[in-house]
């Protein structure tokens, strides 16, 4: 990410600057503007951190020795100015408008109406425009020449307050427009808004400092940009997504809203995903039900509904605005909202897997964005320290972003006193095990592997796909088994018989003996499943597959020392000593002696050779290959004794490259690493062969 640039002084240079030092700060302003586009607006950078700070230390140096190059679309002066002692008043081109809002589809359809009561069936030759409802602080860039002059919020709709200091911050607003033959002077409206993610490490900052948390994202970012010291500003993660565009006249530099979001784009303005064109209201209703009820929870950012325009502007000409505030020819779709407040009756706990004590919001039923929440998650102990809350508080619930539903914090302002501070209980709530934390880990874990707790998701990954792969196996035969107590933990499922699963509700003779078939075939299973599958703490399918392949027996796994655990390429010292742990519990032991005499593999036939073609590489694999899935590429890797990791750095040995391979390709040619393609991977693997 390109660094915050600093806020400091310049040093009055003496000369003026020669036509070499002119080209150059020119070249900087625009590789630098460039830089920031791709890392803040596209989400891909190209430029390293290291050398966007060098260049701009480059910039800083020469605008410092040569005031005479300092202009306003220098990426150097996005932080500088002085703190405000007020804002001074900004009256707007053109007066920015309101929206009338549609509550359902029935609005939608009399929103439709007297539009064609207006003028006539001719609306559907082109249609509408269906963009995001940004939650946000509503401003107006005014550029001049394709040069951001002024940023005002919107006020009262004619007149806002002069923020142009601190919308120099926003680091995807462009100081200067991509392109040229720029309109003499216009304004670009749009929202500047606040990712979640950024919101919630706000709010966590601001509780560990001793600070009133921020209600809403929304709140939050409209207070951001009146600060009056533009450095506070600056510090927030704002960012900002373009709409709209208005000459002097009142007109628009496009024909069409459609083609304007593609004009914006092309200079350089951030739109909001997710917009569409519409020839039917009944299309416009579709699109706003899947982006109310799917993509919404999918967005980093929070939105409160859609925006309807009729897509032609002559249209919207003749359609004109009602009571000189909100025009005819657009108008509001309203969510339910995403964010709630209410009230936590209660912090619990659940045990998962590998142990984990995981604690869980319950609240007062509550809906939000259309679905009723009773419950929520809160990550961890540290997590609920940060943001202090209590069972009794009032809190901020959200689902976007988040399938499951989780709380952003407290509202300390409705503290009455009584409220409970919370802490992660001693003792393990299923099997009345003392908890532990270990290291500089987060998470509290209860290490009794027999723990009731621990039985139901534990089976569940074992026989998950990429684990023991047991077809049939669901969730709910799971807690069938459980609940007849048929079995315990994973040893115990080879022993269930047909006439015992066909005894259970819902199960005919027939999947009884698929059932039981499916077991005994993954008794067959290597070693690095098997592995993946007991949910050893920190051992993932990738770490589970290294060890696998270094030892090649259970046996050999379970007599190593963390250290010669530690000493395989790929596995650190946390995975190394939680395996060492694992496998020293006397519990453990006795489950992997009862999987042993029920016949499951403990060896792994693909055991990696210390002279493979590939020993000692690591290798990136990235696009479409022609003859290989990713996994299988993976495993061929591995087979001659590869390494295979997700990015590119300078240890990476080389990359398979095929179709469409993107920035990990990039990133390789910029480095100087190796690029192949998979005739050449399946060569080098096959010449030691």
């Amino acid at each position: 990410m390109p660094p915050e640039p600093e806020v400091g002084s310049s040093i009055v240079g003496m000369s003026a600057a020669s036509p070499t030092a002119v080209k150059r700060a020119a070249e900087l302003r625009e590789h630098l503007a460039r830089a920031q586009y791709e890392y803040y607006v596209l989400d891909r950078p190209a430029l390293s951190d290291t050398e966007y700070d060098r260049l701009f230390r480059e910039l800083q140096r020469l605008e410092d020795a040569h005031p005479d190059l300092l202009t306003p679309d220098s990426p150097t002066q996005r932080v500088g100015a002085p703190v405000q002692s007020s804002f001074a008043s900004h009256r707007h081109l053109v007066r920015m408008m309101s929206l009338d809002n549609a509550m359902d589809d029935d609005e939608l359809q009399a929103f439709e109406q007297s539009v064609v009561r207006a003028v006539g069936d001719g609306l559907h030759k082109h249609g509408y425009t269906v963009e995001l409802k940004i939650d946000g602080a509503a401003i107006a860039l005014t550029y001049e020449h394709g040069v951001l002059v002024t940023g005002a919020t919107r006020g009262d709709g004619t007149t806002g307050e002069d923020v142009t200091v601190n919308i120099r911050t926003v680091q995807s607003v462009p100081l200067r427009l991509h392109g040229t033959d720029h309109p003499a002077r216009m304004e670009i409206r749009g929202e500047v808004y606040l990712p979640f993610a950024g919101f919630e490490r706000m709010n966590e900052a601001r509780i560990a400092a001793g600070e009133p948390v921020f209600v809403n994202p929304r709140n939050a970012a409209a207070g951001s940009l009146r600060q009056l010291d533009p450095a506070i500003t600056a510090a927030r993660p704002l960012r900002f997504y373009g709409y709209a565009a208005v000459l002097p006249d009142g007109s628009a530099p496009a024909k069409t809203q459609w083609a304007l979001l593609d004009t914006l784009s092309a200079w350089g303005i951030p739109v909001a995903p997710h917009r569409q064109r519409c020839s039917t209201m009944s299309e416009v209703a579709a699109w706003a039900h899947t982006v109310e009820h799917t993509t919404r929870a999918e967005l980093g950012f929070a939105i409160d509904g859609g925006v309807v325009k009729v897509n032609d502007m002559a249209m919207q000409d003749e359609l004109g605005v009602r009571n000189d505030r909100t025009p005819r020819w657009a108008i509001a779709r309203k969510f339910a909202p995403d964010m709630a407040e209410t009230r936590l009756i209660a912090i619990e706990v659940n045990v998962g897997r590998t142990g984990v004590l995981t604690p869980f919001a319950v609240l007062e039923p509550v809906d939000v964005g259309g679905a009723t929440v009773t419950y929520a998650s809160l990550h961890n102990a540290d997590q609920i320290a940060k943001k202090d809350l209590r069972a009794g508080d009032r809190v901020q619930v959200v689902r976007a972003g988040d399938v499951i539903p989780y709380v952003l914090g407290p509202v300390p302002e409705h503290r009455t006193g009584e409220e409970v501070p919370w802490e992660m209980p001693a003792q393990c709530p299923r099997c009345a095990t003392a908890t532990q934390r270990y290291g500089d880990d987060v998470a509290t874990y209860c290490p009794n592997v027999a723990c009731p707790g621990r039985q139901l998701e534990g089976l569940v990954h074992f026989a998950s796909k990429d684990a023991m792969d047991i077809d049939g196996l669901s969730y709910a035969r799971i807690q069938q088994l459980l609940s007849a107590e048929l079995v315990h933990d994973v040893a115990d499922l080879y022993d269930v018989t047909v006439m015992q699963l066909a005894g259970l509700e819902r199960f005919a003779q027939k999947s009884a003996e698929n059932l039981a078939a499916a077991i005994g075939t993954s008794k067959g299973q290597p070693l690095s499943r098997l592995l993946f599958g007991l949910g050893i703490r920190h051992v993932g399918a990738q770490a589970a597959q290294l060890l696998a392949r270094h030892f090649g027996s259970l046996d050999a796994l379970m007599s190593a020392s963390a250290q010669q655990l530690g000493a395989v390429r790929g596995i650190g010292d946390i995975i190394a000593q939680s395996v060492a742990d694992y496998f020293a519990d006397t519990t453990t032991r006795a489950l992997m002696e009862r999987l042993r005499d029920r016949g499951l593999t403990l060896t792994e036939p693909q055991a990696v050779a210390a002279d493979g073609a590939l020993s000692g590489s690591t290798v990136v694999i990235t696009g479409t290959l022609p003859g290989l899935s990713r996994g299988e590429a993976t495993a061929l890797v591995e087979r001659a004794g590869g390494r295979v990791t997700s990015s590119v750095s300078k240890k990476t040995t080389f990359v398979v490259a095929g179709e469409e391979a993107g920035s990990k390709l990039d990133k390789a040619v910029e480095l100087g690493v190796e690029v192949i393609d998979e005739a050449e991977l399946r060569r080098r693997v096959e010449a030691s062969g």
